[in-house]
């Protein structure tokens, strides 16, 4: 079932497994204050010298998502540390970020028919519900701030993968209302789901999208957003070739990529977490 890794590159194109870190960085075994059948979605925020790392735990007993939180100072070694957030329906997708000196985090919130917002009282843990965004079943609501507003992506068909929406809003708490040009991808599973942070990179904006067309999750494309506007969207496809999937990120050894948190982490580096459907010995899943 899924993992957790961490890979570098070069850029937010292209990465590889580091000789430094052995994959994968964290698994279910390492869940110590609940049974979970496995691991996923991971998200980090670098604080004071450490990676907090948030992702999805899936409780064994009730088979529903909750938020895990592991700690590291150099990407190597991962300390997990407890359960941070849990709802009475399945979260996942911790999509955490820092605005105006707090911390919010946007999980995918299926169960409740709306898109919520969390503020963290104490970081890395008390977060509380702020208030709700977007009401409706959005699969894994990407947020990101471009040219003083607010953007998210989300995926409205989330149990067919098959649609991509494009929401704004002047303020974080909104009032949030969907793009003129939505959906921003139509009837097509390849590229509809989101995959992780919307990040900018040499002047541009790259949006990661998993390819669900198969089987879900199996390898992640990218995306730059080449023009948008309160009343224009326009993207093109950055490569022919995902930027993750099995078996061309390094020894990893991955049946399928489902998800990218990248970050800049030098003047020529990037890092990111990912997640990873692991090889068994006869190839299988």
């Amino acid at each position: 079932m899924w993992e957790i890794g961490i890979l570098a590159g070069g850029s937010p194109l292209h990465w590889t497994s580091d000789a430094r870190w052995i994959n994968p960085a964290l698994t279910a075994r390492e869940v110590t204050d609940i049974k979970a059948d496995f691991v996923a979605d991971p998200f980090m925020i670098l604080k004071n010298g450490a990676w907090y790392l948030f992702f999805e735990a899936l409780r064994k007993e009730t088979q529903t998502g909750e938020i895990g939180l592991a700690v590291s100072t150099d990407l190597l070694d991962w300390q997990y540390q407890q359960i941070i957030l849990r709802e009475s329906f399945h979260l996942s997708y911790p999509y955490v970020f820092e605005w105006d000196g707090s911390n919010y985090m946007i999980p995918e919130t299926l169960g409740a028919d709306e898109i919520r917002l969390y503020k963290s009282h104490d970081f890395p843990r008390d977060w509380r519900l702020l208030c709700s965004l977007i009401p409706g079943q959005h699969a894994d609501p990407s947020i990101f701030r471009y040219q003083d507003r607010w953007w998210m992506f989300s995926c409205d068909t989330p149990y067919t993968h098959r649609s991509l929406r494009l929401y704004g809003a002047a303020r974080l708490e909104g009032r949030w209302e969907e793009h003129p040009s939505g959906p921003i991808v139509a009837n097509d599973a390849r590229f509809s789901r989101p995959a992780g942070r919307v990040v900018a990179y040499d002047g541009r904006l790259i949006r990661f999208a998993q390819d669900c067309s198969r089987k879900y999750g199996s390898q992640v494309w990218a995306f730059e957003i080449t023009y948008l506007d309160q009343h224009t969207y326009r993207e093109r496809r950055v490569s022919n070739k995902p930027v993750i999937g099995a078996g061309i990120n390094g020894r990893w050894r991955t049946n399928r990529m489902h998800h990218i948190d990248a970050h800049a982490s030098s003047a020529s580096g990037w890092i990111a977490c990912v997640d990873g459907w692991p090889v068994t010995e006869d190839g299988a899943d």
